[in-house]
């Protein structure tokens, strides 16, 4: 038996069932539609993307004439999110009020069977508690809410006949089941307590199943470059949920989909470390302190930046820290003269690094600072150099990605008179900075993402 308020009783005598009438679409809400769905790559997802979002405002304009005192919250739904409406073929992630709805938009109901995607059902991060049916009627330029079915129905009477998704990761739900009284769906949405309806909670282990398909996604997602080509067509569900429930794969693969994609399969191995990988928190060195993960990885840090050598010496710093660090600021007084400015309150470390036969020492340098905008943002200063007594390679490179792309890439040419490569890159305090270092002969050493967490 579900709860429901103690008002849902009482109102649910004397409310006036609303007939299902067409909701008339108006010339801005069609113009809007198109030009969402026209960044879009593939054709029919683009006219599903059509419909879903005439569906969006169509429903956002029936609530408002009926119940103007419930808010409709859509900035984040998935249709207006290219890279979720390139693989969404609903609009999920709307709230309503306290609820989460899901609107199934179709063209027509000539079926008995509606067609819902199983994400929206089998992964938390898009569950409704109410998934709303709605009939574009395009040529009259009109949409009709024609039922809707409450969550708890759905999962029960699923699980009760065994009814298994479709190849193509969607569920062929009976038209019966939908409760084609529109009316008590107000009802619900002003009377009834959300807890009433459970949604699945999100795991906590997202990062750990990523991590697992990690290597076949490296191998499998470029393969999405055809803009005919689904998800489901080349990704088992296993590997698809990793990729639904990670907003920046869903980003890349709509960049592939859409752009000039020689960048950005290069960029896929960066990306999956980002979200998978363990980071280095530079953060505590301005404390003085450096974090297991980093004493794992054999990284030293340094004294002060602009302490004079004769002072380091004196310290309680070894020997082997010392000259590094007299070594490094020597490195800073030359950028320095390039016009870049480090703060006294910086502080470093290093690690020597073995690749192949190349011995080299990459220097870190961090230090917070405040945006135009008042926006905690942090530095970080890497700089790749010989080993003492060797010499970089010439045609090294040294690249610097983030979740969003690769930021910068420097290459260590034969006729430069540079004996290092350095990268100067800044970001907000949420955001993480993967360093990869490639031989000439294309050894890659990546290394743990650099976070900055106080």
């Amino acid at each position: 038996m579900t709860s429901y308020s103690n008002n849902l009783a009482a109102l649910d005598w004397d409310f006036e069932a609303f007939p299902v009438e067409a909701i008339a679409l108006e010339p801005a809400h069609i113009q809007r539609a198109i030009q969402i769905s026209s960044s879009i790559p593939n054709e029919s997802q683009q006219w599903q993307t059509y419909l879903n979002a005439l569906a969006l405002f169509g429903f956002e304009q029936w609530l408002n004439e009926r119940a103007s005192d419930v808010a409709l919250e859509s900035e984040n739904s998935t249709v207006l999110q290219p890279q979720y409406a390139n693989v969404f073929q609903a609009v999920a992630n709307l709230t309503v009020g306290s609820f989460k709805l899901c609107l199934i938009a179709t063209g027509s109901l000539t079926d008995e069977s509606v067609i819902i995607p199983q994400p929206v059902i089998d992964l938390p991060e898009f569950a409704a508690h109410f998934y709303v049916l709605i009939e574009i009627q395009e040529e009259w330029e009109q949409a009709k809410i024609r039922g809707f079915l409450r969550r708890d129905r759905l999962t029960s009477k699923r699980d009760s006949l065994n009814l298994e998704p479709n190849q193509d990761w969607t569920y062929s739900v009976p038209l019966a089941w939908f409760e084609s009284e529109v009316d008590r769906l107000l009802l619900y949405l002003r009377c009834l307590e959300p807890g009433a309806i459970l949604l699945p909670e999100i795991p906590s282990d997202r990062v750990a199943a990523l991590s697992t398909v990690q290597a076949e996604l490296e191998t499998l997602l470029p393969l999405l470059q055809s803009r005919e080509t689904a998800l489901w067509q080349v990704l088992n569900w296993q590997q698809g949920a990793a990729v639904l429930t990670n907003p920046e794969l869903l980003e890349w693969v709509y960049k592939l989909q859409t752009e000039e994609p020689s960048e950005l399969r290069n960029y896929l191995s960066d990306l999956l470390n980002l979200l998978t990988q363990k980071t280095v928190n530079v953060a505590r060195w301005l404390q003085d302190q450096i974090d297991e993960l980093a004493q794992g990885l054999s990284w030293v840090l340094m004294p002060p930046t602009f302490v004079p050598a004769t002072v380091s010496m004196r310290s309680t710093q070894s020997l082997e820290a010392v000259l590094p660090a007299a070594e490094f600021e020597e490195i800073i007084k030359q950028l320095a003269h390039t016009g870049m400015e480090i703060p006294t309150a910086a502080r470093g470390a290093y690690q020597d690094i073995g690749l192949a036969d190349m011995q080299a020492r990459l220097y870190a340098l961090t230090w917070p600072f405040l945006s135009p905008e008042n926006t905690p943002e942090w530095t970080l200063l890497l700089v790749l150099g010989p080993a003492p007594g060797s010499a970089l390679p010439h045609g090294i490179r040294l690249r610097v990605s983030d979740q969003s792309g690769v930021l910068v890439q420097r290459t260590l040419n034969r006729n430069s008179m540079d004996t290092y490569l350095y990268v100067l890159i800044a970001g907000r305090w949420d955001e993480k900075f993967l360093a990869t270092i490639t031989l000439p002969n294309s050894t890659v050493l990546t290394l743990p993402p650099f976070a900055f967490r106080p």
